[in-house]
């Protein structure tokens, strides 16, 4: 698709939260949230012209790499939020895109993602195959008070759930989306400690693609002062994917 007439290089967009996406206390859903700022951001892409759609030409794909996520408070059932995202960077086959979420004016989620340009034939990074020099960049821009970072993992964690790969994992890259592996991780948390919205932060790092019928292992650990859990997602002693939850 060309570039939208309407195109900006910063965006914002309007969402409605309607009850599929709340918890039982009928604020969103921390798998929502991501799912939300997830869309805000292909919205951007699309209107700039760098979509999946127009990167299907060249057998391309941005996949999440990083993703840091800062929270001050939830937004609740039939609010309607705003997500603005800009580009902080984009070179070669690497961008980062931060996206914040306003409720009334009011700033309420902060997070900074990284992206890699990944070819869904050759199942590797290469470099972005279209223009992207009308996209102005926002270096100094920052959603986030931290940026994203490597997850130190515990290899010594414990193994609390095994589990196969099945289709409703996958998305349309054909690869476990990454909204399922924080799914995945989460339903192995207090319920009470998501019921009262207790994460302040999160940060998860992708490493390795997942695939239908893989078979993998969630660990989990806690540090001593009971401020920070992390999990990680093991295929066959391999990480693939690692997760910090930061508690407030």
């Amino acid at each position: 698709m060309p570039i939208s007439p309407n195109f900006t290089s910063v965006l914002s967009k309007d969402w409605e939260i309607n009850f599929t996406q709340c918890t039982p206390t009928g604020f969103l859903k921390y798998t929502d949230l991501c799912n939300i700022l997830q869309l805000t951001a292909a919205a951007h892409s699309e209107v700039g012209g760098i979509s999946f759609y127009d990167m299907q030409e060249f057998h391309q794909a941005w996949v999440l790499s990083r993703m840091r996520v800062e929270i001050s408070a939830l937004p609740k059932w039939q609010d309607v939020v705003t997500v603005k995202t800009w580009i902080n960077s984009l070179e070669n086959s690497r961008s980062v895109r931060a996206l914040e979420m306003h409720v009334n004016g009011k700033k309420i989620v902060g997070c900074e993602t990284y992206w890699a340009v990944f070819n869904t034939q050759l199942r590797r990074p290469e470099a972005l195959a279209l223009p992207f020099e009308h996209f102005e960049l926002f270096p100094e821009k920052r959603a986030t008070t931290e940026g994203f970072s490597k997850i130190n993992i515990n290899h010594e964690k414990e193994a609390v759930f095994e589990k196969t790969v099945y289709l409703s994992d996958l998305d349309i890259v054909n690869h476990v989306n990454n909204v399922k592996y924080l799914e995945w991780c989460l339903d192995h948390v207090d319920p009470k400690r998501i019921l009262k919205q207790e994460v302040k932060s999160f940060e998860m790092n992708f490493m390795k693609e997942l695939s239908l019928q893989d078979n993998v292992v969630i660990h989990e650990s806690e540090d001593d002062d009971h401020t920070t859990a992390t999990f990680s997602i093991t295929k066959e002693e391999k990480t693939c994917f690692a997760l910090e939850l930061h508690w407030k």
